[in-house]
């Protein structure tokens, strides 16, 4: 038996564990969802990986190699050059990337061996391997994509060691790296950085601004001079963003990724919720930015491969951006996109372990869901409650019932929010039907009603349909697998109507086209709801409130539910109601 635990966390972000049994991923999570923090920033992934082990129910013994997605970096390779150089105005960041250019990965090795010694690893019989970040994105694709003819490998992130972009192919399970390109000259810190400036966070509001993209005019501004691709190079004008030190741009003591000079030119960073003018104007010319240099740097390294096989395999936080996948899906060339659906770096988990399994001759499955994480019986539910009660000093009403689809499905379809907890937790950014608050699409003002009274979220961002295998093809414009809500597509005419709760601005909705297999209750429910209202889709949006993590555990639900003016939560059986209804 060969047992692998990737364990990921080295740049500050979205720690995770991934456990591996014979190149089966038995389990996976992220440390967020059970530390309650989004993003679990300066964290280590202790209980996510505790999890793992509990959920396979083996010892760290049992573990052969535990795998992490960053690496040391040779002097004599071109990254810590290339960081150097481009940085030289900080003399002080350049001096150290050559002289202890290998400091953040010492340090964090030192806090992944912490993190062991914590779970009950002995470190003198733990074999640790250590995986280049990229390298890790591009496994977490490729490895898991199930695609047998020779890939195209995308990888597009903010960075990893010192690399922010990664071109390579795979073939046979072996993955050949092209070309990377290095800090700053990063697409995903370039739209980081305006992310910063259009008043979000890095790193979490980069889905808010390609949501805001589509209520601006790209054509409006010209941010040409931001970035360019010539020659087989990307260069980012540091003049603008991708800045450090003295730099910065810096307000109420905080520094921020972009320049002075940037604001100069395009007025005061944006503040507040609203999707005002001129900043969806500045979302919708980054985003075009941002998609037009991506293609180019693909048609450029992994253009002959994809016209050799049309499959193409992409990871790195930048592969959540559903509209350069929709782009990129639409290219003649191209026969079918694998997105890693935690794409982001809790994904590197799962790619450092399915690199190290491959290199241990034992080859991963193709990763088909993500209902991963942690599961609670109605037994667990009802104890929940009891606990609830106690803590609170209050009296709920519940009960256990059956037909659980078919009740569902009446509420929803009478215009409900329900929030429905249900099986394993979903691994990734995505609820896709695991934790998720609930709506029936067609009812007119049911996404305004979450928006306002549940999420606390922005008005004007999107909500995301899942959908019954049949229905895809009938609702799209092109039929492509999308299980994990990593792409967008053009909606038909006669749908936007049908369903018009989950079309955007631009006429395109994110979309989960599920196959019963993999979560049979969730099916069965828009089954259901296809018989009441004809059409078998879903509003699906993750079943948290503005700025927490996805709910993880029904105590959790239990808090988030009497803390939102929902009125239905089911979990497992169990169905809790409030007292109004």
């Amino acid at each position: 038996m060969t047992t692998i635990l990737g364990l990921s966390g080295a740049v500050s972000h979205d720690p995770s564990a991934a456990l591996y049994i014979d190149g089966k991923l038995v389990a996976a999570a992220e440390e967020e969802r059970f530390v309650r923090e989004k993003h679990a920033k300066n964290r280590m992934p202790y209980e996510a990986a505790k999890f793992c082990l509990a959920q396979a129910g083996i010892t760290p013994a049992a573990v052969d190699v535990v795998a992490i997605p960053f690496a040391p970096i040779s002097l004599s390779e071109s990254a810590r050059w290339h960081y150097a150089r481009r940085y030289a105005y900080a003399p002080d960041r350049a001096l150290d990337a050559i002289f202890t250019g290998n400091r953040r990965f010492n340090r964090y090795k030192k806090r992944i061996e912490w993190c062991l010694t914590q779970l009950g690893f002995n470190l003198k019989k733990t074999r640790v391997e250590a995986v280049e970040h990229h390298l890790a994105h591009a496994a977490s694709a490729y490895l898991c994509s199930g695609f047998t003819e020779k890939t195209a490998i995308l990888g597009i992130d903010g960075k990893g060691e010192y690399a922010t972009t990664f071109f390579g192919w795979g073939e046979h399970g072996k993955i050949h790296k092209i070309k990377e390109f290095y800090d700053p000259d990063s697409l995903g810190g370039l739209y980081g950085a305006l992310t910063e400036y259009l008043g979000f966070d890095m790193l979490d509001g980069e889905f808010k601004v390609m949501g805001m993209a589509p209520y601006g005019d790209a054509t409006r501004y010209d941010f040409s001079r931001l970035a360019k691709f010539e020659q087989g190079e990307l260069v980012i004008n540091t003049d603008y963003a991708n800045v450090i030190g003295f730099k910065r741009y810096k307000e109420k003591g905080k520094g921020y990724y972009f320049s002075p000079r940037l604001v100069e030119w395009l007025g005061p960073k944006r503040e507040g919720d609203i999707a005002d003018e001129p900043y969806i104007h500045y979302a919708a010319s980054m985003q075009a930015l941002f998609e037009k240099l991506s293609l180019e740097m693909m048609d450029y390294y992994l253009g002959d491969i994809l016209r050799a096989t049309g499959k193409i395999a992409f990871a790195g936080g930048c592969a959540l951006n559903v509209k350069l996948n929709q782009k990129i899906i639409a290219r003649p060339e191209v026969s079918e996109l694998y997105v890693q659906p935690a794409a982001s770096d809790a994904g590197t988990a799962v790619g450092a372990a399915a690199y190290v399994s491959q290199q241990m001759g034992v080859a991963v499955e193709k990763m088909e869901h993500v209902y991963l994480g942690p599961e609670f019986s109605n037994e667990d539910v009802i104890a929940a409650i009891a606990r609830h009660e106690k803590q609170h000093a209050v009296k709920l009403r519940w009960q256990k019932i059956d037909a659980v689809p078919e009740k569902i499905a009446r509420i929803l379809a009478d215009g409900n929010p329900v929030a429905w907890f249900q099986g394993r937790m979903e691994f990734g950014p995505r609820a896709l039907g695991g934790r998720s608050i609930l709506g029936c699409p067609s009812v007119k003002g049911v996404a305004d009603r979450i928006n306002a009274q549940i999420k606390f979220r922005e008005r004007w961002r999107p909500f995301c349909p899942s959908m019954l295998d049949t229905v895809g093809p009938q609702m799209f414009k092109i039929d492509h697998p999308a299980p994990f809500m990593t792409f967008t597509f053009a909606v038909n005419d006669d749908w936007k109507t049908r369903v018009p709760e989950v079309v955007h601005e631009d006429g395109t909705s994110r979309a989960q086209v599920l196959r019963r297999a993999f979560n049979p209750r969730y099916y069965d429910l828009m089954q259901e709801l296809e018989k009441l209202t004809g059409n078998g889709v879903v509003l699906n949006t993750s079943l948290n409130r503005r700025g927490e993590p996805m709910i993880c555990s029904p105590t959790d639900a239990l808090e988030m539910f009497y803390g939102s003016d929902l009125q239905y939560l089911i979990m497992q059986d169990v169905l809790v109601v409030k007292e109004e209804v």
